[in-house]
């Protein structure tokens, strides 16, 4: 198995994860174990789900905590383990770190994010930081969690916090914020999308989507003329994450006036 994906990432920078995803199905199947990756952002996530299929491999989930995390990590599972057991050994591989901030205190994700890698975490093991109005919940592997609470403790800037470990069951369940982001387009192809969101030529639109850094629905896209359909996420590295929520009308030109809303 998976000849096709070692073969087509050798020369890539993609060639360790493809290892390493190998490395965790084969110790799943010969150990009859649950086994799973570190955590995956869209690009990694979008490529690893494609050899997966590729490779009919059936007993598999992605997981990150909550519905649409970012980052999130491929588990393997073996055929004795269904999917409600699978659930039950979430709170073994997963823990919270809650940071409660003193009331007249805030920070923004980067700020939370800098403090974890002052201590040498690299960034796979963290999945998402999901900023709240008291703080924040950091979502990383259990085997972690205890000693990068008592780092975290001797912070400056997290000093006065109360900063616990909470059940991966228990991460704050955030309302989603958009803001309205509504364009015009010529017809509903994936560059015309890109254009408009990013504030950019068609070609520029077509170059973004042959880099790589356009998503549909967290999958790597690099067709241009692919038609984006209602409830589509477009996510744009390094521009930020869109979803169509369908045209509002059609003008005298012959466009559309699309309505989109914008991950906050």
């Amino acid at each position: 198995m998976f000849e096709k994906a070692r073969e087509k990432y050798k020369d890539t920078e993609y060639k360790m994860l493809v290892a390493k995803l190998i490395d965790k199905y084969e110790i799943c199947k010969t150990k009859n174990k649950i086994s799973y990756t570190d955590f995956l952002n869209i690009s990694e996530r979008s490529i690893v789900e494609k050899i997966i299929k590729e490779e009919r491999i059936n007993n598999y989930v992605f997981f990150g905590g909550k519905e649409e995390t970012d980052r999130t990590v491929l588990i393997f599972y073996p055929e004795k383990i269904n999917e409600e057991m699978l659930v039950k050994n979430y709170e073994k591989i997963f823990d919270v770190i809650r940071i409660k901030l003193p009331n007249n205190i805030s920070y923004e994700h980067r700020e939370f994010l800098s403090g974890v890698m002052k201590f040498g975490i690299k960034r796979e093991k963290i999945g998402d930081i999901i900023v709240t109005d008291f703080g924040a919940d950091i979502i990383l592997f259990s085997d972690i969690s205890k000693i990068l609470v008592e780092d975290l403790k001797q912070l400056t800037r997290f000093r006065k916090s109360e900063i616990t470990i909470e059940s991966i069951n228990d991460v704050t369940n955030m309302m989603t914020e958009f803001e309205e982001n509504n364009i015009i387009v010529t017809s509903l192809r994936l560059d015309n999308f890109v254009a408009e969101l990013v504030n950019c030529s068609r070609t520029r639109a077509s170059e973004i989507i042959n880099e790589g850094r356009v998503f549909v629905n967290s999958i790597n896209e690099y067709k241009d003329s692919k038609k984006i359909e209602i409830n589509d996420i477009i996510t744009v590295r390094g521009k930020g994450k869109f979803i169509f929520d369908g045209i509002e009308k059609e003008t005298r030109s012959g466009r559309l006036l699309i309505n989109m809303r914008k991950y906050k």
